[in-house]
């Protein structure tokens, strides 16, 4: 395995977490965001108040896209099984 092969691997499961970790991400700082601004407008300063959107935010977003988020990562497992498998055998 070369170094442009090992830098390529790096290259793809950084863009595979990025692509897993952007929606669950998202979602929270939009349900942040809204919970801040209700918070600002009716001056309740709860801290705890923010986790319960975030949580059921994060949740629905794991229900939508939990399934296509598995398959992408069981398919970057197999490509880097693949790639052990053929390392081994040259």
């Amino acid at each position: 395995m070369t170094e442009s092969d090992i830098t390529e691997l790096m290259r793809l499961t950084f863009m595979l977490i990025f692509r897993l970790s952007a929606p669950l991400l998202a979602v929270a700082l939009v349900m942040g965001l809204i919970v801040a601004v209700l918070q600002a407008v009716t001056q309740i300063n709860e801290a705890t108040l923010v986790f319960i959107p975030k949580l059921l935010g994060i949740g629905a977003t794991l229900l939508l896209l939990g399934v296509s988020m598995f398959g992408s990562l069981e398919d970057f497992t197999r490509f880097l099984i693949d790639r052990m498998v053929a390392a081994g055998g040259s």
